[in-house]
């Protein structure tokens, strides 16, 4: 119980003042005028402006509360390193016991995990909305258990009581870290791009780790190649893509001797590799409907460089007219499958037959242009089933379906084969048809040619009437051949019956051709979307055992695929931490990282108190390391040094909660305005007798 005089004036206090003003005014004109009784006039004048004050004593019941002290425990990744998790164990438990020893003192403990979208260590923004939660008046000191590698110290709260720091780590540790400092996004195939690259040693680095690093480079989770890179220093690393599509470059130090941790020691870049020009050559046997077709459908790309030749007059026509008054072009057969064949990315040989304008040399030259990594397309028409056909050269030995002599002239609809549902050259073609499927296939137009082929390698993706092959595909060493076995695939094109998807065929089958990695028969792949990933495995059998899954920290996870279209198997995995994920299913591979592969975590790994120093001092508080112990707590005042050796100070608050108030009047109006006559009479009296 505790009791203070209050004033609770009668009026308002404008008038209050304005009364003490006028009763000023009465007893000075009353001295002036030397009246005798101005004294007891004087005291009057006192007497009612007491009244009009109207002093009261107020009692209040107050009810003691407990001093509050905040502990703020960092576990983040970083703080799940070497020996940290178990000084953080440490440090809890005798901060719990030096609280439970102070007299009305209580202890609020705040856990801080990783931030979302890889912000890093969010350790000012979690003590303010601790501080929100509690009472100002009963905050007596906030400690933060951490490694002093936080990234939001410019939104520190204003602490009315000391804020001391309790750091983990030891003043051994040391870290190397690899920083990829410049990656493009894009880069063309064939020309090398330049990254930049630098390797970092940090804290206390023993003398033995020279100045090279050993680094490990692999290319879609490849044999990686060591290099000897500088420590400390930018390195220019030119690379030339593989391939086409999205290349994954991963860097990987190889974790050194007493090093922290080498969950810093990897980067993963992705590139997409574009071609700067796709170089094709068109060779028509003779002018037909679906020449132009073709040369419209590549034309249209302006990434193409199209080269074009038809067979307008075959050694054999004889018609008299000189060569000097023809207009056409001499087909330059030596400089084009002699000279400059490795130059294209990809021959089409439409409708073309053995004339003797290329002679079987030039033919086997194509051949091993295919077993070295090139790509043939073959559209064949009548002539492939003659003695003329390309089959009777030296193709024959890397075309995967032979002719069986045969054309059949009538009308079907091309369909997909259950291979062909999986194969990525035309898996889900039929989503592209006019109209509704029925029993003949897709809601495509119909084609009246077919060239009767028997498989003889390779893959039947497409097959018309009785299940008959229409387009194989094949490898063939490092390369690949794809065989069309009708020649009127130009009725798509046109709208014939709707049409059919020509144009998404023709470009799917193109990258393939070019070893496009999205469209690999066999394959697995993952994509990221914040911690969320979708695996998928392509394959062309019937199913597929379940993925590794190896995260950052090393723990192994098996995932279950669930087959979602035919020859397409997938699963949704929620990363647990950001960082470095390695996937693999049989003999298919790959890497992905979920945010950076070195996350802002782990940029800075040496536990330092330099950039919380500045609002330790600004509070009177301290730094203390965990590795030499952990400080007492003890009670200082406010203004005090809150720090020494071995102790850490709180500030006592002695907050209170009022229970309940009470106000007594210490006048009485009436006795009061009472007395106040009496000694305005008297001085009435005083005054008359003088």
């Amino acid at each position: 119980m505790t009791g203070s005089i209050i004033f609770d004036p009668l009026l308002q206090w404008p008038l209050v003042w304005a009364a003490v003003a006028l009763g000023v005014l009465f007893v000075a004109v009353a001295v002036w005028r030397g009246l005798t009784g101005w004294w007891l006039r004087g005291l009057a004048v006192i007497v009612l402006l007491v009244a009009l004050f109207n002093p009261s004593l107020q009692q209040e019941d107050r009810a003691p509360l407990s001093d509050i002290v905040i502990l703020v425990v960092d576990e983040s990744a970083s703080q799940r390193i070497a020996t940290r998790p178990e000084q953080t164990e440490q440090a809890i438990a005798a901060v719990e016991a030096e609280v439970a020893a102070l007299e009305n003192t209580e202890l609020r403990i705040v856990p801080l995990g990783d931030a979302e979208d890889d912000q890093g260590t969010l350790l000012m923004s979690a003590l303010a909305e601790a501080m929100a939660e509690e009472p100002r008046a009963r905050l007596a000191g906030a400690i933060l258990l951490t490694d002093g590698q936080l990234h939001d110290v410019d939104r520190a709260p204003d602490l009315p009581a000391p804020l001391h720091v309790l750091l983990t780590g030891e003043e051994d540790d040391w870290d190397r870290r690899l920083l990829v400092t410049n990656a493009p996004a894009f880069a063309i195939l064939g020309e090398p791009v330049t990254l930049t690259l630098r390797v970092e040693d940090q804290g206390a680095v023993p003398e033995s780790e020279g100045g090279t690093a050993p680094l490990e480079i692999a290319i879609d989770g490849g044999e990686p190649q060591s290099y000897d890179v500088p420590v400390g220093q930018d390195l220019e690393l030119p690379i030339t893509l593989p391939h086409g599509g999205m290349n994954v470059i991963q860097f990987t130090l190889p974790e050194a001797d007493g090093e922290l941790t080498d969950r810093n020691n990897s980067a993963v870049v992705q590139i997409n590799g574009v071609r700067d020009r796709l170089r094709v050559l068109l060779v028509s046997g003779e002018p037909h409907p679906g020449e132009r077709t073709w040369r419209n459908l590549l034309k249209s790309d302006s990434s193409v460089d199209l080269v074009h030749f038809t067979i307008l007059r075959p050694p054999e026509k004889q018609d008299g007219v000189p060569v000097n008054e023809l207009s056409l072009i001499a087909f330059p057969t030596r400089e084009l499958f002699i000279d400059k064949i490795d130059e294209f990315d990809l021959i089409i040989f439409d409708r073309y037959k053995r004339r003797g304008i290329l002679p079987s040399l030039y033919l086997d030259n194509v051949r091993q242009y295919v077993e070295d990594g090139g790509a043939v397309l073959v559209a064949a028409g009548p002539d492939f089933a003659t003695a003329n056909s390309l089959y009777r050269s030296p193709l024959s030995e890397i075309l995967p379906a032979a002719p069986s002599s045969r054309v059949i002239e009538e009308g079907y609809k091309p369909r997909l084969t259950d291979l062909g549902e999986k194969h990525p050259v035309t898996a889900g073609l039929d989503s592209f048809a006019p109209a509704a499927a029925d029993e003949d296939g897709p809601g495509w137009g119909r084609w009246f040619r077919l060239i009767d082929l028997e498989e003889q390698s390779g893959h039947t993706v497409m097959h018309a009437m009785d299940e008959r092959p229409l387009l194989v595909l094949d490898r063939v060493g490092e390369g690949r051949i794809a065989l069309l076995g009708s020649d009127h695939a130009w009725l798509w094109n046109r709208g014939f019956e709707g049409g059919g998807p020509q144009l998404e065929l023709l470009r799917r089958l193109a990258h393939w051709m070019m070893e496009e990695p999205e469209l690999e028969e066999e394959a697995l792949s993952a994509t990221a979307e914040g911690q969320t990933m979708t695996i998928t495995r392509r394959t062309l059998g019937d199913e597929v055992g379940e993925v590794e899954l190896t995260g950052p920290d090393g723990e192994v996870v098996m995932v279950p695929l669930e087959e979602v279209a035919p020859g397409r198997f997938e699963a949704t995995v929620e990363g647990p931490e950001i960082g470095l994920y390695r996937l693999k299913e049989g003999d298919q591979d790959s890497v992905i990282a979920l945010g950076p592969a070195a996350p802002k975590e782990f940029e800075a790994t040496i536990a330092s108190g330099d950039l919380l120093e500045p609002e330790v001092e600004s509070t009177r508080g301290g730094i203390a390391r965990i590795e030499a112990g952990v400080p007492d707590l003890r009670q200082v005042r406010a203004g005090r040094p809150a720090a020494g050796r071995g102790w850490l100070g709180i500030t006592p608050r002695d907050a209170y909660l009022t229970a309940d108030v009470t106000l007594t009047p210490l006048v009485s109006g009436w006795l009061f305005l009472l007395l106040a006559s009496l000694l305005m009479v008297g001085a009435w009296l005083r005054e008359g007798r003088s």
